[in-house]
C-alpha cells in the first residue's frame, strides 16, 4: 500500500509540474515543493481513510449488528469532527503553520485507524473515526497554506489542482485496491496497515514541511478575521457551491453507490467499486486541468457554471436511467468526476475574495461546507433507507430494495442540481490569476 501512495505521488508531481508550465530542475529550486508534495501525500492518505467505509459496509454491519443509519453515521462521523474544525484549522494554519499540525493530525489518524481496527464494539469503532476524521481535518487546509506561502501565487490554483490530484487518487485507492485487500487480509488487518503508514507518514511531514510560514500576513485579531471572511457573501456562495460539488462524491461512490449498484443494477462489489472509483478518476484529471484553466484564462465563474451543470445532470443520469447499460454509465461517472473537480476553484475564487488576513478563515468555511455534504447527506440516506426497510435480513445484515434505494438517494442530484443554480450568484474576485 505504501508503495502504491508513493508511486501515485510522483504522478501527481510529474503532472502538476506539466500544467503549471515550470521545469523539473526550476521547481526542485523551490523549497516549497516539497513540503507541498508531501502535505499532499497526506491529503491522499486522509481521503483514502474518508473513503474507506464504503468497501466495508457489509463486513461493518454484520460485526456491530447495526442498522443502515447507524453505519451512516459511524462513517459520517468523520465529517462532522472534520466540518466542525475547520474555521479554527484554518486560523491556526496561519499563527503557527503546517508543519507541528500536519504530523500530529497525521499520527492522530494512525491511531484512529489502530482503534478502529481493533474494536469490538460500536463506540470504539466511533472514536477511532472520530480520531481519523480529526487528523484528516489538516489535511487540505495544510496544503493550501503551504501553497499560498510557498509557492508561487500566480499558479495558486494550479498547485490546488495538483493537490486535489493527489487527493483523489487517494480516493481512488480506497475504493478498488482497499477492497481487494479487505477480501485477501480482511478488514482489521488492511486498517492496521493503513495505521502504520499514517505514523510513518508523519514523520515525512515534520522532516519536510517548514517549521514556520512566510511571515507576509498583516497580525489582526482572530474575531477580525473571522468576521471580514463570515461576513462576505461570496465567501457563502462559494461555500455552498462547493457544498454541491462534493455530495455526489461522498454520499455516493464514498459510500452508498457500491451497494446501490448490488440493489438497483445487481452488480456485485468487486465491479461496482472498479466502476466507482471512475468518479475519482475523473477528479483526478480534471483538478490539474481546471485549476490550469483557470489560472489561464484569468476565470473562475464560467467553470464552475459548466462544472455544476455536468455533475448535476451526469449523477442524475446514473441514477434514474435504468435503460443505461454499464458501458455508458461508467462514462457518465468519469464524466460527473470531471465536472465535480470544478470544486477546486471555489477555494481559489474565496482566495480572490478575501483579504490575505481573512483568507485562513475564509479556506475554512469553505471547507467546512465541502466537507459537510458527506455530513449530512450519508446519514440522511441511511435514516432514509431505514425509514423504507421491509423487515427482510441475509446472514445478520439489513436488506433494503431497489425502490429504498432510488427514493433515498434522491437527495444527491437534487442538491447538485441545486450548486448549478447557486453558481450564478457568483462573481469573479478580480484576483484571479493575477497574484
Amino acid at each position: 500500500m505504501a508503495a502504491a501512495f508513493l508511486s501515485v505521488l510522483i504522478t501527481a508531481i510529474r503532472v502538476s509540474i506539466y500544467v503549471n508550465h515550470f521545469t523539473t530542475g526550476e521547481l526542485m529550486a523551490r523549497t516549497g515543493l516539497i513540503a507541498w508534495a508531501v502535505g499532499s501525500l497526506f491529503f491522499l492518505y486522509g481521503f483514502a481513510l474518508r473513503v474507506s467505509p464504503s468497501v466495508m459496509v457489509d463486513e461493518l454491519m454484520r460485526e456491530f449488528h447495526v442498522s443502515a443509519l447507524v453505519l451512516g453515521n459511524l462513517s459520517a462521523i468523520y465529517f462532522y469532527v472534520y466540518a466542525a474544525v475547520q474555521i479554527p484549522v484554518g486560523v491556526m494554519m496561519d499563527r503557527i503553520g503546517p508543519r507541528v499540525l500536519m504530523a500530529l493530525a497525521c499520527v492522530l489518524c494512525g491511531v484512529g485507524c489502530f482503534l478502529f481496527a481493533a474494536a469490538e464494539d460500536i463506540w470504539l469503532a466511533y472514536f477511532g473515526r472520530f480520531l481519523i476524521g480529526l487528523g484528516s481535518a489538516f489535511t487540505w487546509v495544510g496544503v493550501l497554506t503551504i501553497i499560498a506561502t510557498s509557492l508561487p501565487a500566480k499558479n495558486f490554483a494550479g498547485f490546488t489542482g495538483g493537490g486535489q490530484l493527489a487527493g483523489t487518487t487517494g480516493a481512488i485507492l480506497g475504493q478498488a485496491p482497499l477492497a481487494l485487500g479487505i477480501e485477501y487480509f480482511g478488514w482489521r488487518s488492511s486498517l492496521y496497515g493503513l495505521g502504520m503508514f499514517g505514523i510513518a507518514l508523519a514523520a515525512g511531514l515534520w522532516a519536510t514541511v517548514q517549521p514556520r510560514v512566510r511571515d507576509t500576513v498583516v497580525a489582526v485579531p482572530l474575531r477580525q478575521s473571522l468576521k471580514v471572511a463570515a461576513g462576505n457573501p461570496q465567501t457563502w456562495w462559494l461555500a455552498l457551491v462547493g457544498m454541491s460539488l462534493t455530495g455526489p462524491v461522498l454520499a455516493f461512490a464514498g459510500l452508498w453507490g457500491v451497494p446501490w449498484f448490488a440493489a438497483v443494477r445487481g452488480v456485485p462489489r468487486s465491479e461496482a467499486a472498479p466502476l466507482l472509483s471512475l468518479v475519482f478518476v475523473g477528479w483526478l484529471l480534471g483538478a490539474p486541468l481546471m485549476g490550469w484553466l483557470s489560472d489561464k484564462i484569468q476565470r473562475r465563474v464560467p467553470l464552475l457554471i459548466a462544472g455544476t451543470l455536468i455533475s448535476s445532470t451526469t449523477i442524475a443520469s446514473v441514477l434514474y436511467l435504468p435503460s443505461l447499460n454499464l458501458t455508458v454509465v461508467a462514462v457518465l461517472l468519469f464524466i460527473s468526476g470531471i465536472g465535480g473537480a470544478v470544486m477546486i476553484l471555489t477555494f481559489a475564487a474565496g482566495r480572490d475574495h478575501n483579504p490575505e488576513y481573512a483568507r485562513g478563515a475564509a479556506l475554512g468555511i469553505i471547507n467546512t461546507c465541502v466537507v459537510a455534504s458527506g455530513a449530512l447527506l450519508q446519514p440522511l440516506i441511511g435514516a432514509l433507507l431505514d425509514w423504507q426497510w421491509d423487515g427482510q435480513m441475509r446472514d445478520g445484515v439489513r436488506i433494503y430494495s431497489a425502490d429504498a434505494y432510488q427514493h433515498a438517494l434522491l437527495c444527491v442530484p437534487l442538491g447538485a442540481l441545486a450548486g448549478f443554480l447557486l453558481t450564478f450568484r457568483v462573481k469573479e474576485g478580480g484576483r484571479a490569476g493575477q497574484h
